[in-house]
């Protein structure tokens, strides 16, 4: 087998990047600033804590103590705009005016920083600041995950599925203002799982891990390119507090089934190090009752030639672990490096019976279908990030380096029982089939971005990235046949195959950000990706080896401009082309086996899909958001539908599920997200979107031209009362939508949650239902080639929950906290059903 040919692109870029670095370096102007503090009384005040902070970001500079006369002076100062934070024991914090640094202004005298005497009343009580649920900035939307109350026993999919733009399909697929394909990033990470195998992921992470939800519809160059519709950065909790500190979280809840969940974050943190802990345990059991009903057709399409009806129920047991261990070490005050380790478990098992009834035409009953099922499956996975930090100088110059490696090591044991009946019930077929399907994949990248201001007003970025995946994956299937009490089992080679992937990425790109005034500013930038993979499919007795391979590269633009006449309203106006890479698993050209009347299998031939996309946004008093947007996709990848072709060209009944490029889609949509204050116990965030979907290409030779508009509403109602009450009720509901050849229909929810704070403060108790009129139950319809289905499929949506969380430590900003950044290829790994 041929090595896999990978232009070397590295270190040229390396060199390219140092080179830009020793060529920038400058030294920089420095300042001095002094000042005075005094207490309420106007006395001079010692000892207090005075703190300089750039301004842009709050990043602490300088820490030193006032003298014996409240006297205090910093020198070294470079250039930049700073403030002040002053703090004494028995004191309330206060600020300076801002203030700059430049070659024309290098000598600062503050006037007098008065800090009043803290009230008596708020000693030993723990005062915890209330965010706004949904923060709207231009470029993106902030989700403030513990400001929704009815957040608490929930997962972070759940979470996702209430944030403003985000719609969680039947499946568990994200889509972000009516457009699907989605990068999903973990702590500026991605995942690197496909989109139905990122939402079993999300299903195990609780919502009391998760801080803040970041949604990005046209994100900059520095962003891997993948993701048509945006990004979504899921940003976990990181207690930065000094000394040692942390929360712990326990719940249960109930709907049909019970579940508990319980986590417990730890830190410590001091002038050289900090360390975090972050640990998450849930076990769930839950159901899937999925009602198919089918119509088959002649081949002009003018008669029935027989019905089919389909009910399958499932009973599925989830046990999840998450952990992450990191530690920072602060070389200096401008250098930082650190290491973070995590990884999960996932356990799932699941039994299934599934009936099936074929009728003839007229309906009456010609056979049944017993098919018993029994899956379990086990999911590992653990990764380690290496990161530098180094700032040169406040005035934003920085260079970061991320390295990491992920391992996904995964096991599934499948066992079939399928039994076919006459109408008298009588048995005449029983087949047993056993199915072995371990999977391994491995991913390592390396990336750097650095960041040069020349000036306060214009910023230029460069950065690339390498990535390597490999991906083994074996399906190993056996019939089996009774022998006594025993069942004999051998090799079944139809369904049996070993694939093997390999794939690299390398990146680079240029970011230009440039504010001309008080009102006008931009950003343009190019990304280059370069992409290799190839695919092998190894042979059986029954089979030769087959293999692919391909090699592209892709430039994609960005492009912003915003627009501020006056204080109360921004403009913004942005382009961006994306990528959105099939799935691993959906490129192994070969066939898995769903149940007597579904298959499975993936496409060789699948393309990457590519979009233009295209928005205008308004931003009124920081309150109320407007946006428009266009955007056109070509070689679509959807889920595609087909009928089994039997021997001699006769069509039979199963039903075969793969993916493929279906031709292009267009898309128009608008948006309104309003987050306002009503009053001072109630606040409320209003989301309305609206999408017209346009498909046209075809699919085994039919022609495909479907089109929908949909309407999407929610809204978040939070009440907070005295004593520590406080309430929440939230809703949505979705008009008629379409998913490539699927119509969903209407659909909604209803949540509500009461909570209390207790034990001065430090301690939360929740109680929540979601989905309290149990509406969101997806019921849809399709037509291929000769079928036409239809199909109800009904979760354990309704659960009532209890939850308890108690933080101890006293927080502080820690502004050396990192985002990690690595690639988009995590989010094309499938980890199971």
């Amino acid at each position: 087998m041929r090595k896999l040919h990978v232009p070397n692109l590295t270190i040229p870029l390396v060199l390219l990047i140092f080179t830009l670095l020793l060529t920038s370096f400058a030294m920089a102007q420095t300042g001095r600033v002094s000042g005075k503090v005094l207490d309420n009384k106007q006395a001079p005040l010692a000892a207090a804590t005075v703190t300089i902070l750039k301004l842009a970001d709050s990043g602490s500079v300088a820490i030193m103590a006032s003298d014996k006369t409240g006297r205090f002076q910093v020198g070294g100062l470079p250039a930049g705009r700073f403030l002040l934070q002053v703090s004494a024991t028995g004191h309330k914090t206060a600020y300076s005016k801002s203030f700059d640094i430049t070659s024309n202004k290098t000598e600062i005298e503050l006037p007098a920083i008065v800090l009043m005497a803290a009230s008596k009343e708020l000693a030993g009580v723990t005062v915890v600041a209330t965010r706004a649920a949904v923060e709207q900035k231009i470029d993106r939307t902030v989700v403030n995950v513990d400001a929704t109350i009815s957040n608490i026993g929930t997962n972070a999919l759940e979470v996702l599925e209430k944030s403003p733009g985000v719609q969680v399909d039947k499946d568990g697929n994200i889509s972000l203002k009516g457009k699907q394909g989605v990068l999903v990033l973990l702590d500026g990470r991605p995942t690197y799982l496909s989109a139905a195998d990122l939402a079993n992921m999300l299903r195990g992470m609780q919502s009391s891990q998760l801080d803040q939800i970041e949604i990005m519809t046209n994100p900059p160059a520095k962003y891997d390119a993948s993701g048509n519709s945006g990004i979504i950065n899921i940003k976990t909790r990181k207690n930065k507090t000094r000394g040692f500190n942390g929360s712990v979280n326990v719940g249960a809840g109930q709907g049909k089934y019970f579940k508990t969940w319980e986590s417990i974050s730890l830190n410590y943190r001091d002038a050289k190090f900090n360390l975090f802990a972050n640990y998450g345990f849930d076990n769930t059991t839950n159901f899937q009752q999925l009602d198919i009903h089918r119509n088959y057709w002649n081949r002009e399409h003018t008669e029935t030639v027989a019905i089919f009806d389909q009910l399958s129920y499932q009973r599925r047991k989830f046990t999840n672990h998450n952990l992450k261990l990191g530690m920072d070490y602060f070389l200096s005050r401008n250098t930082t490096v650190g290491i973070a380790l995590s990884g999960f478990t996932n356990e799932r098992g699941s039994a299934g019976d599934n009936t099936s009834w074929l009728k003839n035409p007229q309906g009456v009953l010609d056979s049944i279908a017993l098919a018993n099922s029994k899956t379990e499956e086990s999911w590992q996975n653990g990764s380690v990030n290496l990161n530098f930090r180094h700032q040169f100088d406040t005035a934003g110059r920085e260079l970061t380096v991320d390295l990491d490696y992920i391992k996904y090591k995964a096991s599934n044991d499948q066992f079939f029982v399928n039994t076919s009946k006459n109408p008298g019930g009588e048995v005449t077929l029983e087949e047993f089939l056993k199915g072995d399907l371990p999977a391994e994949i491995t991913i390592r990248t390396a990336k750097f971005d650095y960041t040069h201001p020349f000036s306060k007003s214009t910023r230029f970025e460069v950065g690339a990235k390498t990535g390597y995946v490999t991906n083994d994956s074996k399906a190993n299937y056996f019939n089996g046949s009774e022998n006594g009490h025993d069942i004999n089992y051998v090799y079944d080679y139809d369904k049996t195959n070993y694939f093997n992937y390999k794939e690299n990425i390398n990146a680079a790109y240029l970011n230009f950000n440039h504010k001309f005034n008080d009102k006008w500013g931009m950003q343009a930038g190019l990304r280059y990706e370069n992409t290799n993979y190839k695919g092998f499919q190894y042979g059986n007795p029954t089979r030769r080896d087959s293999s692919f391979s391909n090699s592209y590269n892709s430039l994609f633009p960005t492009f912003y401009v915003s627009y501020a006449p006056v204080k109360k309203h921004q403009f913004g106006l942005s382009f961006g082309r994306r990528i959105e890479r099939p799935a691993y698993q959906d490129m192994n050209p070969f066939m898995f086996f769903i149940d007597k009347y579904t298959y499975g299998r993936g496409n060789p031939f699948l393309r990457p899909q590519y979009s233009s996309n295209f928005e205008i946004n308004h931003i009124w008093n920081g309150m109320l958001t407007t946006s428009f947007q266009y955007s056109e996709t070509r070689d679509v990848m959807n889920e595609l539908f087909e009928q089994e072709q039997q021997a001699g060209g006769k069509e039979g009944f199963a039903t075969i599920v793969t993916r493929g490029n279906i031709g292009k889609k267009k898309f128009i949509g608008g948006s309104m997200n309003l987050q306002w204050q009503v009053v001072k116990w109630y606040s409320t965030n209003i989301f309305v979107n609206y999408g017209y979907n346009e498909y046209n290409g075809w699919n085994n030779g039919a022609v495909i031209n479907i089109s929908r508009a949909n309407m999407f509403a929610r809204i978040n109602n939070q009440f907070r009362f005295e004593k520590g009450w406080s309430a929440e009720l939230s809703g949505w509901y979705s008009t008629k939508q379409v998913e490539g050849q699927i119509f969903i229909e209407p659909m909604g929810r209803v949540d509500a949650a009461v909570g209390k704070q207790v034990l001065k403060n430090k301690g939360t108790i929740k109680l929540s239902v979601r989905d309290l009129f149990y509406s969101q139950i997806v019921k849809g319809n399709m037509s291929f080639q000769n079928t036409d289905a239809s199909f109800r499929n009904t979760r354990d949506q309704r659960v009532f929950s209890i939850n308890f969380s108690y933080r101890f430590g006293k927080q502080i900003k820690d502004n050396n906290q990192r985002k990690r950044s690595t690639s988009e290829e995590q989010n094309r790994v499938k980890t199971g059903d």
